[in-house]
């Protein structure tokens, strides 16, 4: 009773396309494929990013991660 059969299965699945139709559930598996899959580029991405940050933070490490401020003024001259 806490379980459904095979048969229990089918038949949900026969009224869900009966309910839908075969193109409507073609279309909603493809977005849905085309979701994960731009989910999956862009957890490949960050982690991309993440790893550039890091060795951008490490060869800044090495450098002694100081940095200077300062001002650029212009001379002006009289000719």
């Amino acid at each position: 009773m806490g379980s459904m059969s095979i048969w229990h299965w089918l038949i949900v699945l026969l009224v869900v396309v009966m309910i839908f139709g075969t193109k409507k559930l073609r279309n909603m598996g493809q977005d849905l494929g085309g979701a994960v899959k731009g989910f999956k580029e862009g957890m490949k991405d960050d982690a991309t990013t993440a790893a550039r940050d890091a060795d951008e933070a490490a060869r800044r490490a090495q450098l002694g991660g100081t940095t200077i401020e300062g001002e650029v003024k212009r001379e002006t001259t009289k000719s």
